[in-house]
């Protein structure tokens, strides 16, 4: 069994017999609170790190610090509701589960669908076929006790599989010195400059698209003194058309119901057949339909895919699925690294 657990996180918020304090507010926390009416639960209050707490509201919740959540109750059950990967908040978290129950019920990044017993059922088929499919021992490990997290919410899950990116790029990837590079989901640069690491700062080629324009200026800021470089203020698709995405700037920039109307491309019709040898994509949400955009590219071509997998719970065996499907000599690898909840879990494929 890839998912070995009884209980799930619901399941187990439900049946507690201790009132329920969300960590955290935003959008995180109005999803959980939206799970929460589905399930029939509710919350007895929340609480943020001390020094966001200012005497705020969260809905009908008066934000309050731990100690005082401490002086109110006895005992409690913690709802992590936010994410991180900065070392000190996630070692903040881990000490405050060290002292009271925590658990961290999953909310998708994107979409609304909530990973529980009949979200297994519907797509019980793909979850065993991805399992079968993965290259290597960590893979497979990194994959159960991802799902084994979504399902039951408990942090040690996450502690026995994350790895730090080196162990990606060196064991996996390894770019070369003549890579060119397609970067979907640029954002301001960084994750060209994170290529540039990687590949001691030289490569042949660099294509890079960012559909949120403020992010765009960022990006050809950073890239103003670069050769062999062409920046598209687009996002990436299965086709040429134009979409609604969201105002926000930094990474959440994404399709929306409403908002701002924004080009976006199948990246084969950018490319125009010529070869990609190296492909990052981080495009919140829209990354099945990003494949679907490049299939040529893949098929004709194989390039190294460095692919986020975890903005949709399907992401981590459809996108897989996927990628054998366009291209079955695909090896795919599979890693998390360090991150509160399970984001920033990629494919890796050669």
């Amino acid at each position: 069994m890839i998912i070995n657990e009884s209980m799930s996180v619901w399941e187990a918020l439900k049946e507690s017999q201790n009132p329920i304090i969300l960590y955290g507010m935003g959008d995180g926390a109005d999803k959980v609170l939206k799970a929460f009416e589905r399930y029939g639960m509710k919350a007895s209050g929340v609480m943020a790190s001390d020094e966001f707490v200012r005497g705020q509201s969260f809905k009908e919740f008066k934000v309050k610090k731990l100690s005082e959540i401490e002086q109110e109750y006895k005992d409690f059950t913690i709802a992590l509701c936010f994410a991180s990967q900065l070392d000190e908040v996630m070692n903040k978290i881990k000490d405050i589960a060290q002292k009271h129950t925590m658990l961290v019920p999953s909310v998708p990044v994107f979409g609304d669908k909530i990973f529980d017993k009949k979200f297994i059922e519907e797509n019980s088929n793909d979850i065993n076929e991805v399992y079968e499919i993965l290259a290597d021992d960590q893979s497979k490990k990194v994959y159960k006790n991802i799902l084994n997290f979504y399902y039951t919410g408990k942090l040690e899950l996450l502690d026995e599989i994350t790895t730090a990116k080196d162990e990606a790029f060196q064991n996996i990837l390894r770019l070369g010195d003549n890579e060119a590079y397609v970067d979907l989901g640029a954002y301001n640069g960084d994750t060209i400059e994170e290529f540039l690491q990687y590949s001691n700062k030289k490569y042949r080629k660099i294509t890079a698209l960012e559909p949120n324009h403020k992010n765009f200026e960022k990006l050809k800021k950073y890239c103003k003194n670069m050769e062999k470089v062409d920046l598209w203020e687009l996002g990436a698709w299965n086709c040429n058309t134009t979409l609604e995405f969201n105002n926000k700037a930094g990474r959440n920039s994404a399709i929306a119901d409403n908002g701002t109307k924004t080009r976006v491309v199948a990246v084969d019709n950018i490319l125009c057949g010529l070869k990609a040898t190296y492909i990052k994509a981080d495009v919140e949400g829209a990354d099945y339909e990003m494949l679907e955009g490049l299939q040529n590219t893949l098929r004709n071509f194989k390039p190294k895919l460095n692919i986020s997998a975890y903005h949709r719970f399907e992401d981590i065996f459809r996108l897989a699925n996927l990628i054998k499907e366009i291209n079955p000599e695909y090896k795919i690898y599979l890693r998390h690294h360090p991150y509160i909840p399970a984001w920033d879990t990629n494919l890796y494929c050669v």
